[in-house]
């Protein structure tokens, strides 16, 4: 029986993890956190379609949709599970809907990367947020030197006005 090509290629991934932005922007002494955050962004930086191996994903291809096709394709006969299905119909060729498939999972990544991973923060803004942080922190100990004096004021009995 001979079947037909589609057009449509799948591929089916590597499970796909919540991926939650855990770090926060600066650590104070993290400098094994900094060295692997550098790694992380130098990978991401160097990820494209072509470095993803082909391997760890099972490509599949679906039936055309063309005449005779109805309820080939459904989302009821659908595999469901923790995989990412990406899906690609652009071209008429195989060989270029698994590219543009691997060139979404790359896209995917890197956004996910994005979220992920932080940026490098440069010295300008790390001194800045210290300022912030001093000046918050002298705000603070102001206000409380003004609580302060307003309840021993209330002790002492002056300014309630008992004559």
């Amino acid at each position: 029986m001979l079947q037909y090509v589609s057009r449509t290629s799948a591929v089916r991934g590597i499970g796909y993890p919540s991926l939650v932005r855990c770090y926060p922007a600066g650590r104070p002494g993290g400098s094994s956190d900094e060295a692997e955050l550098d790694s992380a962004r130098k990978w991401l930086a160097k990820l494209d379609p072509e470095t993803i191996p082909r391997g760890i994903c099972d490509i599949t291809f679906s039936r055309s949709s063309g005449p005779g096709g109805q309820n080939v394709n459904n989302r009821y006969h659908a595999a469901k599970g923790n995989d990412i299905v990406i899906q690609a119909d652009e071209s008429r060729k195989q060989t270029n809907n698994v590219n543009a498939c691997f060139k979404k999972l790359n896209e995917l990544i890197i956004e996910a990367g994005r979220e992920a991973v932080p940026g490098e923060t440069s010295p300008e803004q790390t001194k800045r947020v210290e300022m912030l942080q001093k000046a918050e922190a002298a705000g603070r100990r102001k206000m409380k030197e003004f609580q302060s004096k307003k309840k021993s004021a209330r002790r002492s009995g002056s300014g309630r006005g008992d004559d």
